[in-house]
């Protein structure tokens, strides 16, 4: 069996990870994070009769190469975030026991800058992924895919609208606050432009969502579609909370980081998380995305193009842990043989995406113009 060690195997993201995985006979999981008595209880909680799930204490602050000697594991899912400021520690580790890494990293430079282990990865034979996640896994599956239609692609505007009900963990909201009111830079009309995390508030209407505020986001794709997509002059990510008290609240709180006069809001993680939930009687458990792509066709005419999501009963949380789910799969059926250390973009296509997204409360629509 295929042993897969999954860190923060109980939390908000590790946790539909293995529940999704555990009809997978051949896998023998292994959850671990900080505390051993919730990886308990979390296991309890699943009823698994007739499987052996492990449990393990990790703390990855502490260091990896102890536990993967013990675990024995083969593959390892790294879900405890925030990846901003983040070392690769982790991923080093496995690299030298010898077993494949799979992260749903969503922090720019950390994803970006992964192929800096890649000798190292294929020195020791071994499969090496940070990013999987909606971005850049998600939104590389719907560039390529609807990319095809166009002769040319050369706006990219997309944006989640997440749900209030959610709940999102700490490592979560810590990531969300690490770059409010911080600068960075996205391709605008050819030119890299600075912009300011959290800023730039506007509305948008998404179908079957209704009206959010969105606002400016740093995610890898900033850093990664200009190499990959060179026609693409222009992208742009941004991210809306429902409760518009809460949005409002991040951009202003994110102009004291901007004007200096606070070095960072990722300290205020707790207060912040313990306050949302006070909002959860204003939301809902329905959140959405959009990409807006627009370029020329065949005949160098105008073409635009407009992908809708809606996720409703909390199903939207599913969507980032697409791609660690099919990429233990196919590690485990010796499905991918590429060696190295990359980040998650063209591993997984569109059609396999949505697939695994069957059978939730998810639902899709694709508007041409």
């Amino acid at each position: 069996m295929t042993r897969v060690l999954v860190i923060g195997g109980y939390g908000h993201f590790g946790s539909r990870i293995v529940r999704r995985l555990l009809p997978e006979t051949d896998l023998q999981l292994i959850i671990a994070g900080r505390s051993i008595e919730r990886a308990q209880a979390f296991v309890e909680g699943l009823g698994a009769a007739g499987r052996a799930i492990e449990v393990r204490e990790i703390d990855v602050r502490d260091g990896l190469a102890g536990h993967l000697a013990r675990t024995r594991a083969d593959i390892v899912v790294h879900t405890s975030g925030p990846f901003q400021g983040q070392t690769y520690g982790v991923a080093e580790s496995c690299i030298q026991a010898g077993c494949h890494y799979v992260d749903l990293a969503d922090g720019r430079d950390f994803v970006a800058s992964i192929r800096e282990l890649d000798g190292a990865a294929k020195a020791r034979a071994v499969t090496v992924v940070s990013g999987a996640s909606s971005v850049p896994a998600f939104t590389a599956a719907l560039l390529d895919a609807y990319g095809r239609e166009f002769s040319v692609v050369e706006r990219a505007e997309y944006g989640i609208a997440t749900a209030q009900r959610t709940n999102p963990g700490s490592a979560t909201m810590g990531a969300v606050l690490s770059y409010a009111g911080r600068s960075f830079e996205t391709r605008v009309d050819g030119d890299w432009r600075k912009i300011y995390g959290w800023q730039g508030l506007h509305v948008r209407k998404l179908r079957d969502v209704g009206r959010r505020f969105f606002a400016n986001c740093d995610v890898p794709d900033l850093a990664l579609f200009p190499e990959r997509y060179p026609d693409l002059r222009t992208i742009r990510f941004y991210a809306g909370l429902e409760v518009p008290l809460a949005q409002f609240g991040i951009w202003l709180l994110s102009w004291a980081v901007r004007f200096r006069l606070v070095r960072s809001l990722r300290p205020m993680t707790p207060v912040l998380q313990r306050g949302a939930r006070v909002l959860d009687l204003f939301g809902s458990d329905t959140s959405g995305f959009f990409m807006e792509m627009t370029g020329r066709d065949e005949n160098a005419d105008p073409k635009q193009l407009m992908f809708h999501l809606a996720a409703r009963s909390g199903d939207g949380t599913f969507i980032p842990c697409v791609p660690a789910i099919i990429l233990v799969r196919r590690l485990a059926r010796g499905e991918i043989e590429t060696r190295g250390a990359f980040p998650c973009i063209g591993m997984i296509d569109l059609d396999a995406y949505l697939q695994e997204l069957a059978g939730l409360d998810i639902h899709w629509s694709v508007e041409r113009r």
